[in-house]
């Protein structure tokens, strides 16, 4: 006999063909996969958000570009380790070019730039500057294609880019320094590296993503070490002479700025989602200001929250404009 038509069926004859995945309620581990992924997250954010402080504490005696070196070289190692330990699978041929650019804008460009910049600009002003930065992800990730952001979102954009800029020029008596400019090519060159090693993370481990990009850049940074310290041997001698203060700000943003915080960003990302877990970045500011605060000791201006909230905003809105991947 032939299998009753839909419209023939008994109810509890379709109730008892649709699939599981149909019929079944959505898994109970949902919502505290989400709650872990938000805590991974912020704890990420937490790491991320003393970066600029102990950055600055670190060039009070370390050359900016020496600084940048050896902290991509020391997290490479503690990277090689953990693929090591988790016997991590190669990235495919595809991926390198991806990881190019992970290594270009998150383990040299910002790091370098930032760290350039933190030695005439108080961490507190590097952290206005930097609030932008989930705006400016989603912008590379437009340039890319992988997003399409609505008219909405480029307003709130431009909105963002212009209160940032005002910022500057206000603390700046009306011109824009060199500084700022450094910050906001470091800003351009981490979200670069942001929006490429979300799209990687999309085929790889979140955490392999950062490890692999720093082992790829660990060749010709360590060459570049070498040919430094060969052209200005005085660079090893202020190292060798630098107070534990400096040391310390090293030794953080080597362990945790680099690969720690990536460790636990990334694996956020993974179990709560791209969209809710990135909603906790809107706290770096706050957390960099208050970090410069205790370490640093610079003060909490009106004019610097002000800015703060509002760039934060403008950058949740703009979150919430955007559309299509």
């Amino acid at each position: 006999m032939p299998p009753a038509s839909p419209s023939t069926a008994s109810p509890a004859a379709l109730s008892a063909e649709l699939p599981a995945a149909v019929a079944a309620p959505a898994p109970a581990h949902t919502a505290p996969d989400e709650r872990r992924g938000m805590l991974q997250g912020f704890i990420g954010v937490a790491i991320f958000s003393l970066t600029l402080p102990f950055t600055r504490m670190a060039v009070a005696d370390i050359d900016p570009l020496l600084l940048t070196l050896a902290r991509a070289l020391g997290a490479a190692v503690l990277a090689a380790c953990w693929l090591r330990r988790t016997r991590a699978p190669r990235p495919p041929r595809s991926a390198l070019p991806g990881l190019a650019v992970v290594a270009a804008g998150c383990v040299l460009g910002f790091p370098l730039l930032s760290s350039i910049a933190m030695r005439g600009l108080p961490a507190s002003h590097g952290a206005v500057l930097v609030g932008v930065l989930p705006l400016c992800t989603a912008l590379c990730a437009a340039v890319r294609g992988d997003e399409r952001p609505s008219p909405a979102f480029w307003l709130l954009a431009l909105l963002g880019a212009g209160l940032v800029a005002g910022f500057a020029l206000l603390q700046g008596g009306g011109g824009l320094h060199a500084a700022d400019l450094l910050m906001f090519g470091a800003v351009a060159a981490a979200a670069a590296g942001y929006a490429e090693g979300g799209r990687l993370a999309r085929t790889m481990d979140g955490v392999d993503v950062i490890g692999w990009a720093l082992l790829l850049a660990a060749p010709p940074l360590a060459l570049l070490l070498v040919l430094a310290v060969l052209r200005d041997p005085a660079l090893a001698t202020h190292l060798a002479q630098a107070g534990w203060r400096a040391w310390l700000g090293f030794a953080y943003v080597t362990v945790f700025s680099m690969f720690v915080g990536f460790v636990f960003w990334y694996r956020g990302l993974a179990l709560g989602g791209v969209a809710r877990v990135g909603q906790v970045q809107l706290l770096q500011p706050f957390l960099t200001l208050a970090g410069a605060a205790a370490l640093l000791g610079e003060p909490l201006t009106p004019a610097n929250c002000g800015f703060a909230l509002a760039v934060i905003a403008v950058v949740a809105l703009g979150r919430r404009a955007r559309v299509r991947r």
